[in-house]
């Protein structure tokens, strides 16, 4: 068995983990605590969904960020345009690594039970991703409002993208894990 899979069970029982979170009277708020084997699991399939979400994004932007190259206005970029677009691309490559690399990760080291290890290394890896391809997106805006906005409005505009990106993806979720932090820490009390 790899480190990925787990065993079939026969038909009309159910381990104690899915009986929990997906029995007839579960609870998404229940307190019942959950193995380590549970744990890695839930953690390892709730990275995959990510996975699939962010890598589908970032390579239609990479790929389109690879074409923009072949066309003629490209031909016209400015110096300053032009050492932006290349950031653009070794960003966008640089995310679409971190993000697809979950996937090697776990096919190199499937079956040597180390899926604690692939999972934290996994969970590292999207989160670097994300900042790239957040940065990605803001280069990629950058380009694109320079030709359309006349000023710094791109700039401005960019930097206001950039701090939404920040809030929705950075902020909101710390804020939310303190906030549950500390619900826990006077519930437990």
């Amino acid at each position: 068995m790899t480190t990925t899979e787990r065993p079939v069970e026969p038909e009309g029982e159910s381990s104690a983990c899915c009986a929990r979170h997906n029995g007839p009277g579960a609870r998404p708020d229940t307190d019942e605590p959950e193995t380590a084997r549970e744990r890695v699991n839930r953690r390892w399939n709730e990275i995959l969904q990510e996975t699939r979400v962010t890598q589908t994004g970032v390579q239609i932007l990479f790929g389109f960020l690879l074409s923009v190259a072949f066309t003629p206005l490209f031909r016209e970029l400015e110096t300053l345009d032009r050492a932006i677009y290349v950031t653009t691309v070794v960003l966008g490559a640089a995310a679409t690594g971190a993000l697809i690399a979950p996937v090697s990760i776990h096919r190199f080291l499937s079956g040597q039970r180390m899926k604690d290890e692939v999972v934290e290394a996994a969970g590292r890896l999207m989160m670097c991703g994300m900042v790239l391809l957040a940065l990605t997106i803001g280069c990629t805006l950058l380009l694109i409002l320079r030709f359309v906005v006349p000023g710094v409005l791109a700039e401005v505009l960019v930097g206001g993208v950039m701090l939404w990106f920040g809030l929705c993806w950075y902020a909101l979720p710390l804020y939310l894990r303190r906030r549950g932090d500390r619900r826990s820490r006077t519930t437990d009390a």
